[in-house]
């Protein structure tokens, strides 16, 4: 039997001669659920906020990307594009144009990114399912329309049913600017046959206009911005990323979801993990009323103490006696916040308790989202072990029994 964790369990749940030295445990204890709760939760929550943005993004992006490492476009055949297409993973091909344009319609200007897609495009995206007015379609009856992110609609005042058109112009490539401004731009016109919503730094910036449109526009010829790639959805897609990668060689690009938009989800996972250390820190300031229960604890044991001394009980073992007890409170309120913010997690994405600030109809989700992830559960109850034995560590180390000889008790 390890006698000093069974003293150590027994002062735990014994009554003390103080009454306060009760209420502090209970406060010690309460205040490591409380932490190891809000750890879990707010965690969770901003789990829940990153995974909702990257299932917005991956309704308008493709599973993979391929852009060059420098310059703006490329010419595709000088890749292995047939390699691509024939990998089983890959279901959609596309190439496209991307380019900054000077919007106008009426007295309105905004300067977008004009994005010449394939006819597949709606294949490997959820375009119609982004659309908020209109129907898709980039040409009909000859005529050239735009599919126009919310953002860029709303300053332009655009409306699907206006009769007027939007004045697309470029800087001619190669075209020096000259007294005719005419001579160095290129200018066309289409008409807005549908509206989208994606995010806000998404839909204030893309109109979709057909590649053939883009490639005149922007005099192209056979060169394209991006290749776009669907895979398979039971596909390992770092797997075929790499395949990819081996095909196009290092002076190109091939990015996954993720990594087409690095910098927000950086910014995302920085917020957490500095949420996370804050929360962390919040919880070993709160670890002070460990140190003062256990200081008290030995106090109150003094006698104790003696008695074990003069049994012959090691010192070492006597600090353990407290070392086990702080710990055992560290681990039952770590174990006890654990289950009940994961419980809390699992309420919140059942049945949706917390609602969103202002939230009504128009809006994706009405309830803050969750996301539960076992690493995270397991570092938020390392922090608190972590915590818990710091804050013992500290009042075993100074109210040691070379500070309580028998000879100090009466």
């Amino acid at each position: 039997m390890n006698l000093p964790f069974y003293i150590a369990k027994r002062y735990l749940v014994s009554k003390k001669k103080q009454n306060i030295i009760n209420i502090i445990s209970g406060i010690s204890m309460a205040g490591i659920i409380v932490g190891t709760m809000a750890i879990i939760i707010i965690v969770s929550v901003m789990n829940g906020f990153t995974q909702l943005i990257g299932v917005f993004y991956s309704d308008f992006d493709p599973d993979l990307k391929i852009t060059p490492v420098e310059g703006k476009m490329f010419d595709p055949s000088t890749i292995n594009t047939n390699a691509i297409r024939d990998l089983t993973e890959v279901v959609q091909y596309a190439e496209v144009i991307e380019e900054v344009a000077m919007l106008k319609y009426g007295k309105q200007q905004y300067p977008a990114t004009v994005k010449g897609v394939p006819p597949n495009y709606p294949e490997y995206t959820n375009i119609n399912k982004l659309l908020i007015e209109g129907s898709y379609y980039l040409e009909k009856d000859g005529i050239d329309y735009a599919v126009v992110g919310r953002g860029v609609a709303n300053y332009l005042g655009v409306g699907v049913s206006f009769l007027e058109p939007i004045n697309v112009y470029v800087p001619k490539k190669g075209r020096q600017l000259s007294l005719n401004p005419s001579r160095s731009i290129n200018y066309d016109y289409l008409y807005p046959s549908a509206v989208f919503a994606v995010l806000e730094d998404i839909d204030a910036k893309f109109i979709l206009v057909s590649d053939a449109f883009a490639s005149e526009l922007f005099e192209s010829g056979n060169n394209i911005s991006a290749i776009e790639l669907d895979i398979q959805n039971n596909a390992d897609i770092d797997d075929v990323q790499n395949k990819i990668q081996s095909i196009v060689g290092e002076k190109f690009h091939v990015k996954n979801k993720e990594q087409q938009h690095d910098l927000i989800f950086r910014t995302m996972k920085s917020e957490k993990w500095a949420v996370y250390f804050i929360l962390v820190f919040i919880l070993l300031l709160a670890s002070g009323n460990m140190i003062g229960n256990l200081t008290m604890l030995y106090i109150d044991k003094k006698k104790d103490v003696s008695i074990l001394l003069s049994m012959g009980m090691a010192k070492d073992k006597i600090n353990r006696i407290f070392l086990y007890e702080g710990w055992l409170i560290s681990f039952i309120g770590g174990l006890i916040g654990t289950v009940l913010g994961v419980l809390i997690c699992w309420l919140q994405i059942r049945f949706a308790l917390m609602k969103l600030p202002g939230a009504n109809d128009s809006f994706v989700i009405s309830a803050y989202p969750v996301q539960i992830l076992l690493p995270d559960i397991f570092l938020a109850f390392v922090a608190v072990l972590s915590v818990g034995f710091l804050a013992s560590w500290y009042p075993v180390k100074f109210m040691s029994p070379k500070h309580l000889n028998p000879s100090d008790i009466n």
